[in-house]
């Protein structure tokens, strides 16, 4: 039921809304709502509370405010020592603002024009049945929110009207400002209770969620308490056992380690991803010890760390020239390499393959580099290797998994710049596990190792810095795609007056030293070194004649302690005593013309020998046999000089039908050792023709060649390791392939001086210089 409207000091309310019904406070700050609610006190104390539609205004006009409000009565008044006044207020009845007088003047305040506004009822079921839904949802939304205290239930059990209730639980939720506004102008209560349910449940389901949420967070914060607590409680425990957090302590001691490294930033977070596992694993797991040991590897690599080189290449070849009598060709080799990487600055190594045989400073020529350019030496040695992960390292799903060969070289090396020895690169072997020649292809591979990968680390690693030297006895087992990509330098047998300078020199002194003798108490002659070069050692390098010095050393350090001398002199008379009786006797080979033996040149594996060839002709049927374990090469070898001779028959005053009534018997002596290769073609072919024609090979002649059906003499390879052994041997006469007579110019002088070398390219020629008239 409507009245007639009423001018009354109106209060604008910010950020809230009062309903009928409702008792609550209010500060009142703004000069304004001061004056009005002082005009208020000194009329009926009744008010009009309008709310504000937005908070921040803080001069409204009647555009910012709401079209209803609610007439309130000011049941208190205090003033406040700021000057604002706090009022009590209870709400009377709803009413709709008509027009709002705006005050010209600060001093002044707002009055409007308000009409009262009655509540509409419909006494019916469905009124009181939203009664009682929104007391029973109310009480739940208490129970959940509990922002409300429930002793204000009590107040709805006795209220009878249903809009008075609506409005009191209107006064009690959280809901925005709008939402307030539209229950307070739905003057129709049945209207209102719809609505008020509606924002109620929303309410409810919000309130629901915030307990859910809550309860989590508070479970969470409860298990973490209680961890801290625990943790503490052990922390305490340890300390009192005399034990501390060893494996806090440990965690530290990783991340100090890493500290002091130049880390990439993935194996950063790799570390760290792993000490978290570590920090929450029970310490008896198996599993932590596998993660420690990864990680121990991680930061035994020597990340970003660099040793500096030494430029200077008047040191680099005194040191080189110290450490190694002879070897010319390798130290030019590698006194190019540091030139190139002074005027350059590039840190890409070379990969050098040092090839030769067995005991010519292969191994010890390595450290020898790396002393001189004053880098860190690292070696492994790959025979026997048969398994690719040897090389890439296990993959860490398996149990012991550990880094491959390489990865450990750098370990030990503690830099990524070393000197990195490959020894006995040609005894690698291959099987059911893989490959790992082919895995060392991504570790000598300059284009390719600058993020070599091991399969157990994980992390590319850099290994371009790195001066790789690899050696090898015989670059023929090596797989061609790893030879390519290696610089091949060959390491020839040393001479004579080279091996007698090596061992004054070098292992003279060495083995005094080890067999603390000293120059006063052991003297060896140069004639006597020779005499142990030429009569007890048959090498390339020089193993044995330091054996044999040991020997003597030996020899010498029993007399002096059993005090039979004070000091010794070896000389060649009295070697035997030391040594006993001589092993390889002189020009044993070439010694006297024969028939059927010829004397060819081989190179193996351990330098170069002389080869005897032993030919027989006998009566039969015109066979040809061959003996000693020839390859099919050196037999495909005699078979065309055999072909050779039977087309030549004429020539060489022979039955034109001997190859039916003769057997031809070819043997090489020391038939156990496996011989192949064609160069003792025209070797066979001499001796061949000797035997069947009856006439000597002169003496002192030795002869290396590839033989053609037609009688051509075709080059060969080794020749200065052949020259050498021949030289070793005492041969004064050698017939070689008229196209090898290049190769002599990495011969010594001496040895130039010393061999009459004949070239020859054709088979006649040879006969006719081996053969005696």
């Amino acid at each position: 039921m409507e009245t007639k409207p009423r001018l009354m000091p109106l209060l604008p309310l910010r950020g809230m809304l009062v309903f009928p019904g409702m008792i609550i406070n209010l500060d009142v700050g703004r000069e304004r709502s001061i004056h009005a609610v002082e005009a208020a006190m000194t009329s009926d104390k009744q008010i009009l509370l309008v709310s504000q539609k937005e908070a921040v205004t803080m001069e409204p006009g009647q555009k910012d405010l709401f079209k209803y409000g609610v007439i309130a009565e000011i049941k208190q008044l205090l003033k406040l020592p700021s000057g604002a006044l706090r009022i009590l207020v209870e709400g009377l009845a709803r009413a709709k603002v008509e027009t709002i007088i705006e005050a010209p003047a600060v001093d002044t305040y707002f009055q409007a024009n308000a009409l009262p506004m009655d509540s509409v009822v419909s006494e019916d079921n469905e009124v009181e049945a939203l009664r009682r839904m929104l007391i029973e949802t109310f009480e739940q939304w208490i129970i959940a929110s509990k922002k409300v205290n429930s002793e204000v239930l009590l107040t709805f059990k006795d209220q009878t009207d249903p809009g008075r209730v609506a409005d009191m639980i209107a006064g009690y939720l959280s809901i925005n400002i709008e939402e307030k506004e539209q229950l307070l102008e739905a003057v129709d209560v049945k209207e209102r209770m719809n609505k008020l349910y509606t924002y109620l449940c929303k309410e409810l389901e919000i309130a629901g969620l915030e307990k859910n949420i809550s309860q989590q967070v508070r479970k969470q914060i409860e298990q973490n308490q209680k961890e801290y607590y625990l943790r503490e409680q052990m922390k305490a425990i340890n300390k009192e056992l005399g034990e501390g957090d060893e494996r806090q302590a440990e965690i530290d001691e990783y991340k100090k380690q890493m500290s002091e490294l130049d880390l990439p930033a993935e194996v950063v977070e790799k570390i760290n991803k792993e000490l978290d596992r570590l920090y929450k694993m029970p310490p008896m797991m198996a599993e932590s010890a596998v993660i420690r040991n990864y990680i121990d590897v991680l930061l035994s690599l020597p990340w970003g760390k660099f040793t500096e080189d030494n430029f200077d290449l008047e040191v680099a070849a005194k040191v080189l020239d110290k450490d190694h009598y002879g070897l010319e060709k390798v130290k030019e080799r590698i006194l190019e390499y540091l030139a190139v990487r002074a005027l350059t600055k590039q840190s890409k190594g070379p990969i050098l393959c040092l090839v030769g045989p067995p005991g010519v400073g292969k191994t010890s020529l390595a450290h020898s580099v790396a002393r001189a350019i004053e880098r860190k030496f690292t070696r492994v040695s790959l025979g026997g290797v048969r398994d690719e992960a040897e090389i890439r390292g296990h993959r860490r799903t398996y149990i012991g998994a550990m880094p491959g060969r390489i990865i450990h070289g750098m370990q030990t090396s503690g830099c990524m710049n070393p000197v990195f020895l490959l020894d006995e690169i040609d005894k690698m072997a291959s099987d059911f596990r893989g490959d790992p020649a082919s895995a060392l292809l991504e570790v000598l591979d300059p284009e390719q190792n600058n993020t070599f990968s091991d399969h157990y680390i994980e992390f590319p690693f850099d290994l371009s810095h790195v001066f790789w030297i690899v050696t090898a006895n015989t670059v023929e087992t090596i797989p061609p795609a790893l030879l390519d990509r290696m610089e091949v330098i060959q390491l020839t047998s040393y001479t004579e007056d080279e091996k007698v300078k090596i061992g004054e020199l070098h292992l003279l002194p060495k083995e005094r030293q080890a067999h603390g003798l000293t120059a006063k108490t052991l003297n060896i002659t140069e004639t006597a070194l020779r005499h142990v070069i030429r009569e007890y050692t048959r090498e390339a390098g020089v193993r044995n004649l330091e054996r044999k010095i040991a020997a003597i050393c030996r020899k010498t350090g029993h007399r002096i302690v059993t005090k039979q001398v004070k000091s010794a002199k070896v000389t060649e008379k009295n070697l035997t005593k030391y040594l006993g009786p001589v092993i390889f006797l002189e020009s044993d080979l070439t010694a006297k013309a024969e028939i059927g033996i010829c004397t060819g040149l081989a190179w193996t594996s351990v330098g170069g020998e002389l080869l005897k060839v032993e030919v027989l002709a006998t009566n039969g049927k015109g066979g040809l046999v061959l003996t000693g374990q020839l390859g099919d090469v050196m037999k495909e070898s005699a078979q065309a000089g055999y072909t050779y001779i039977r087309s030549r028959a004429k020539e060489l005053h022979l039955d034109e039908k001997f190859y039916e009534t003769t057997d031809i018997h070819i043997h090489l002596p020391e038939g156990a050792i496996p011989k192949d290769g064609p160069s003792a073609g025209i070797t066979m072919v001499t001796a061949m023709v000797s035997a069947l024609t009856k006439r000597c090979i002169k003496a002192g002649i030795a002869m290396t060649g590839e033989i053609t059906l037609s009688g051509k003499v075709l080059p060969v390879g080794g020749i200065k390791e052949k020259m050498l052994a021949a030289h070793r041997y005492g041969v004064k006469t050698i017939l070689l392939p008229e196209q090898n007579m290049q190769d002599l110019e990495e011969l010594p002088v001496n040895v130039r001086a010393a061999i009459k070398f004949i070239p020859v390219n054709h088979m006649d020629q040879v006969l006719k210089l081996a053969l005696e008239e």
